[in-house]
């Protein structure tokens, strides 16, 4: 059952025990990105982390940021968590100055539906970056 849930930015480093379990649950085969290299938020049901997300600056382009990462607990999923967690970002990329948030999904419709739904568009990068049946995701801020 949930409760009062809360999304905020969290201190990365301390949470990065935290931050390190999401990404092992959630991305199991897929390599961790460090605490301190991105910018964090958590959703809390009271006090319990329960789902997270992840921003940082693109390493391609500049004045640009990147979605790093998102998870949301399997009992949780369903009740819009994912496009808040994504509107929590738009929100600091905007305040940041940034003039496009990219990311990537591979295999997660959710996640796609979700990016869908708050504004992101399919694009085709130069030069692809991930795997063969990757999706690239824009959003224009």
């Amino acid at each position: 059952m949930i409760h009062k849930v809360i999304v905020r930015k969290i201190d990365a480093m301390k949470y990065a025990d935290e931050i390190h379990d999401f990404q092992t649950q959630h991305f199991p085969i897929d390599h961790l990105v460090p605490a301190n290299s991105a910018e964090w938020w958590f959703a809390f049901d009271d006090d319990e982390p329960i789902a997270f997300a992840g921003m940082s600056p693109s390493r391609r382009w500049g004045d640009c940021g990147y979605l790093c990462r998102a998870g949301v607990d399997e009992a949780y999923r369903g009740h819009g968590l994912q496009r808040r967690l994504i509107r929590a970002r738009v929100a600091e990329a905007r305040r940041k100055g940034w003039y496009y948030l990219f990311t990537d999904t591979t295999d997660a419709p959710a996640s796609a539906n979700s990016l869908i739904a708050e504004g992101f568009k399919v694009y085709q990068p130069s030069k692809p970056y991930v795997f063969k049946n990757t999706i690239y995701w824009r959003l224009k801020l």
